[in-house]
């Protein structure tokens, strides 16, 4: 059994903490971006629901479950056709819930889940599950991909956006971006109420605080040290990110999410994580996390063939 390292242990302990359960419950959780189950690229969704059995997930937060819109750019592109997660939740025997329409803070979503699921939140961005008697809400977010920081900062043409050089340019085009995402989010969090444990996953289309570091600019990696606020505001409502606390140094475990259809050195992209599970729980326990792909060393768990143009990122929490 994988636990995490003693350091990010302390870390996990102090953000989260709480007293110890005498029967703690245990969740392998996922956030996939599923790129229309495969269909944008003529696969078949077997190809996804291989993914997830793979990872052994009993709850997955799925982004893009319908095909992209024609024409699909930077500054439009609505989803269309029917949602795959049926197809996915019948596959899996789970159940599911689709979240419906696109908003500041989803595209094409949908949670899949071994457990019921409860109504969605006002904003359709969780919904409640009953897990060994506990309350257990389930987050699922898609955030805007434009404008995009990376390509931003790096001078990637996408969209009309300047090229930004500054940290604080960065952040504020982050806030601008995903920041009416946020509110939803925050707002169907308060919503909800208190629960026994609480995760976030999803598409964040921006990378965490936890990776453009100094230590990533000096490794080459990055290109300027940003505290990005997307991740980091979810963080200030008592989350861990489970990646992170089980990988707590992004130079030997970058974790990259974005993308398996180019590679590294290729100049027209910016290889990141902007894939999450997150997690609040009191006591909680990240026993395991890593990335699920196409190929080691990227993923810890390779599946092929890949259905997606996102590797997934997979956690098993005990809380």
């Amino acid at each position: 059994m994988l636990r995490t390292s003693a350091p990010a242990a302390l870390l996990l302990a102090l953000l989260v903490g709480g007293p110890a359960h005498a029967d703690p419950t245990t969740l392998t959780v996922m956030s996939f971006n599923i790129r229309g189950g495969g269909a944008n690229d003529g696969k078949d969704v077997s190809e996804t629901v291989a993914a997830i059995k793979a990872a052994g997930a009993d709850i997955i937060g799925i982004q893009e479950t319908r095909l992209e819109g024609e024409p699909c750019t930077a500054e439009s592109c609505h989803p269309r056709g029917d949602s795959a997660a049926s197809k996915i939740a019948q596959a899996l025997g789970y159940h599911y819930v689709d979240q419906g329409e696109e908003s500041p803070v989803l595209w094409a979503n949908a949670i899949v889940s071994r457990y019921p699921l409860g109504p969605l939140t006002p904003n359709r961005t969780g919904a409640r599950i009953n897990v060994d008697g506990r309350t257990v809400d389930i987050f699922n977010v898609h955030f805007p991909d434009a404008p995009y920081q990376p390509y931003q900062a790096v001078g990637i043409e996408y969209g009309p956006y300047p090229f930004l050089h500054t940290e604080d340019a960065l952040v504020a085009a982050a806030d601008g971006a995903r920041g009416p995402g946020l509110k939803l989010l925050f707002a169907d969090m308060d919503t909800a109420g208190p629960a026994d444990a609480a995760f976030v996953f999803g598409d964040f289309n921006e990378p965490s605080h936890h990776d453009w570091t100094a230590a990533t600019v000096a490794a080459g990696l990055q290109p300027l040290a940003v505290a990005y606020p997307t991740e980091k505001a979810i963080e200030a409502r008592g989350f861990v990110d489970t990646f992170r606390a089980v990988y707590p140094d992004p130079v030997a475990k970058p974790g990259l999410t974005w993308t398996p259809t180019t590679e590294p050195t290729d100049k027209t992209d910016h290889h990141d994580r902007i894939d999450f599970a997150l997690v609040r729980a009191a006591n909680a326990e990240v026993v395991a996390a890593g990335i699920v792909g196409e190929k080691a060393p990227e993923a810890d768990i390779v599946v092929t063939p890949w259905p997606s143009d996102h590797r997934a990122t997979y956690a098993k929490v005990r809380f």
